[in-house]
């Protein structure tokens, strides 16, 4: 890691996945800038505790990333305060289930909105100073669902699958430029999404794993920091499936 901390960009940072990747980097020693409609209990307490800790910092941008056109002042408002973005994880996303013949569609844009949408366009304004700079890194989190389906989950699984496209192409795209693009897809996750299924659901899809368990948070942060840093200098325009074997 250079003296000056690098600056990385992680949405959907208030819970969950994208907390615990905003946790994992800052132990790392970035200054990682969480985006999120509102600061939860979690993430106050996770900000409070990496101040303690004086390893990288974190800090918080309140941005309702369904507002696709102010995403252009956002990420200008972020580089005048914090200085150039290494990084950009692209975690932010709804879940949204049901079958698709009676889901309203409302539901089906709010999906294609914030999974897919405002993702290119928050990577399309933050790469255009990468671009300058020469250099960057940007991690979209994707899922299995993307290329295995799932019933009930059909329009949530097209926008994964886009986004899968989306980290191919784009890394041929700026490649030459020195950003480098991958994807993270998680399967299913040992959270409280999962907590919700029936014992029976829940034991099938561990069932089902290569290593007979769910993966967790904590794993795809790691494999998120492993893509950002400089072990994966070489890697751009790959997907790292973090799913406990269930796709082997």
């Amino acid at each position: 890691m250079n003296d000056k901390p690098r600056n990385v960009l992680v949405t959907g940072a208030s819970r969950g996945l994208g907390l615990a990747i905003a946790r994992r980097l800052t132990a790392a020693g970035y200054r990682v800038i969480a985006v999120a409609r509102s600061k939860s209990k979690p993430l106050t307490e996770a900000i409070a505790a990496v101040e303690r800790d004086a390893h990288g910092s974190l800090h918080f941008a309140p941005f309702d990333l369904g507002k696709v056109e102010a995403i252009p002042d956002l990420v200008k408002n972020l580089r005048k305060e914090f200085g150039p973005l290494y990084g950009l994880v692209n975690n932010a996303a709804v879940g949204h289930d049901g079958a698709l013949a009676v889901m309203h569609n409302s539901r089906i844009e709010e999906l294609v909105r914030l999974n897919t949408l405002s993702p290119i366009v928050l990577t399309k304004y933050v790469v255009r100073a990468m671009m300058a700079e020469g250099a960057g890194r940007i991690v979209n989190v994707a899922s299995i669902i993307g290329f295995t389906g799932y019933s009930g989950l059909a329009a949530y699984a097209a926008t994964k699958a886009a986004m899968l496209g989306f980290t191919r192409s784009l890394a041929r795209e700026v490649g030459r430029l020195g950003i480098n693009v991958n994807a993270v897809a998680p399967g299913f996750l040992d959270t409280e999404m999962t907590h919700g299924l029936t014992g029976e659901q829940r034991e099938r899809v561990i069932r089902r794993s290569a290593l007979r368990r769910l993966a967790d948070v904590d794993d795809v942060a790691n494999a998120v920091e492993f893509l950002l840093g400089d072990q994966a200098r070489s890697i751009s325009g790959t997907v790292l499936t973090v799913d406990a074997g269930t796709t082997a």
